[in-house]
């Protein structure tokens, strides 16, 4: 998921186009356990 706020006009680009890409099953199940090493506030 692209994140939206940028300054330049090519990194708009490189979001839009992020809505294009498709992980797959595997690609998925690679990432989700990484989410669990996630800590803190964002913000």
């Amino acid at each position: 998921m692209p994140i939206p706020g940028t300054k330049r006009i090519r990194w708009l680009e490189q979001n839009v186009a992020a809505l294009d890409v498709t992980l797959t099953f595997g690609e998925l199940a690679r990432l989700d356990p990484l989410a669990d090493q996630v800590v803190g506030a964002r913000y």
